[in-house]
C-alpha cells in the first residue's frame, strides 16, 4: 500500500466508523463510571462536556480534532471559571486518548501542547465558608436549636463535634458506634484509611437522643424516605433559616475546628492532622507516624467539646473503663454495640 503511495494506517482506521466526539466522550463515561464510587462526579464528568465541549468540536470525528480545536474550546472559560476550564481540559484528554488505544487516531494528543497558546491562570484557593471558632458555643446553643428540626440539630451537631465530613456523619449506621468510639471504617473515608473516633459525654448524648428517633433503624440519623438516611440538603436548609447560607457551610466546620485547635491548645499539628483524619503529604512524617494518636487525639476532642458545650457536662454511661485509656484496638469482638 505504501508503494503505490497509500497510508496503510489511515486505511485501517478508515475501515472503521470513526466516531464524532460526542459519541466518543458518552462511550468513555459510560465505560468509566462503574469505576467512579462519586454520582456527583460521574454525573459532573459528561455534563461538563456537554456544557462546553460538545457544542464547539462535538461533532468532528476524533481523529480530525487538533490543538487549534482544544484552544477554541478552553479559551473562553480559561480565565473566567479556572477550575471548570482545567477540568475540561483533563476530559477532553480522557477521552481523545480513549480514541487513540482504540485505533481511531494516531500521534499526540492535542491536549498535550494547548497550554502554550492558553495565558497563565492566577492560582485561586477556594475554601469552605466557616464560622470564627468564638461564635461556635453560641452557634450550638441558640441558633442551631432554633432553626433545626431534632434529627437534623442532632447530626448537625455531632458533625460539628466530630470535625468529620458531613457523608461520614449522615451514612453513619448504628453498627458503627462501639461504646464511646466510633469506627469509621476504611471504605467510608476519603483517605481510605480506617480511623477511631472517640466520642465524649456530649456526642454519647446526642446518640442516645437519636435512638429514639431511629428506633431500630440502620441509620443512626434516618431520613424521610424508609432505608436512607438524612439528606446533607438539611444541613443546607438550617443555614439557610439562619440567614447564613453562603457565609457558612457545614464542611467549614473542619476548617473552625482547625483554627479553635491551632490558636488556642498546645497539641502538635500532627495531632489536629490526625482528628480530621487528612492524608499525610510529608513522606518522611508518614513513615514515622505508625500509631494513631488515638489517646491524644481523645483529649483534643474532649477539650473541644468542651469549648462548644461549656455549660453542659453530662457524664458517660457506657463504660466503666477510663475512657482517656481504653484503646478501641483492646475492644473485645463481644462488646456490646450502641
Amino acid at each position: 500500500i505504501v508503494r503505490s503511495g497509500g497510508d496503510p494506517v489511515a486505511d485501517k482506521r478508515a475501515q472503521k466508523q470513526i466516531p464524532t466526539f460526542a459519541d466518543a466522550a458518552n462511550l468513555v463515561h459510560m465505560e468509566h463510571k462503574a469505576s467512579w464510587e462519586n454520582k456527583k462526579h460521574t454525573q459532573q464528568w459528561i455534563r461538563t462536556l456537554e456544557a462546553y465541549v460538545i457544542p464547539i468540536i462535538g461533532n468532528k470525528l476524533v481523529d480530525q480534532i487538533d490543538t487549534p480545536d482544544v484552544l477554541k474550546v478552553l479559551s473562553p472559560i480559561w480565565m473566567t471559571k479556572s477550575e471548570t476550564a482545567r477540568r475540561v481540559r483533563q476530559r477532553i484528554g480522557t477521552v481523545l486518548d480513549w480514541a487513540k488505544a482504540a485505533g481511531f487516531r494516531s500521534g499526540e494528543n492535542p491536549v498535550n501542547g494547548v497550554s502554550k497558546g492558553l495565558p497563565k491562570q492566577i492560582a485561586q484557593v477556594k475554601h469552605h465558608a466557616a464560622l470564627p471558632f468564638l461564635e461556635t458555643p453560641d452557634f450550638i446553643a441558640a441558633k442551631l436549636t432554633n432553626a433545626s428540626s431534632s434529627p437534623a440539630k442532632l447530626a448537625f451537631e455531632l458533625l460539628i463535634l466530630t470535625a468529620t465530613r458531613t457523608k461520614e456523619l449522615l451514612d453513619l449506621p448504628w453498627s458503627e458506634i462501639d461504646r464511646d468510639v466510633w469506627i469509621l471504617p476504611a471504605e467510608r473515608t476519603k483517605t481510605k484509611r480506617e480511623i477511631y473516633i472517640p466520642l465524649g459525654p456530649r456526642c454519647l448524648e446526642i446518640l442516645k437522643q437519636a435512638r429514639t428517633f431511629s428506633g431500630s433503624g440502620h441509620y443512626v440519623f434516618a431520613g424521610n424516605a424508609a432505608g436512607k438516611p438524612l439528606s446533607n440538603m438539611v444541613f443546607l436548609e438550617a443555614l439557610k433559616r439562619m440567614g447564613l447560607n453562603g457565609k457558612v457551610t457545614a464542611h467549614g466546620f473542619r476548617s473552625t475546628f482547625t483554627d479553635w485547635a491551632h490558636e488556642t491548645t498546645n497539641f502538635q499539628r500532627v495531632v489536629i492532622e490526625m482528628a480530621l483524619n487528612h492524608s499525610i503529604k510529608d513522606k518522611t512524617e508518614a513513615a514515622y507516624r505508625r500509631g494513631d494518636l488515638f489517646n491524644k487525639r481523645r483529649e483534643l476532642m474532649l477539650a473541644w467539646e468542651h469549648f462548644c458545650r461549656p455549660t453542659l457536662p453530662i457524664a458517660s454511661e457506657t463504660t466503666d473503663e477510663n475512657p482517656a485509656t481504653r484503646h478501641p484496638r483492646a475492644i473485645s469482638s463481644n462488646s456490646v454495640r450502641s
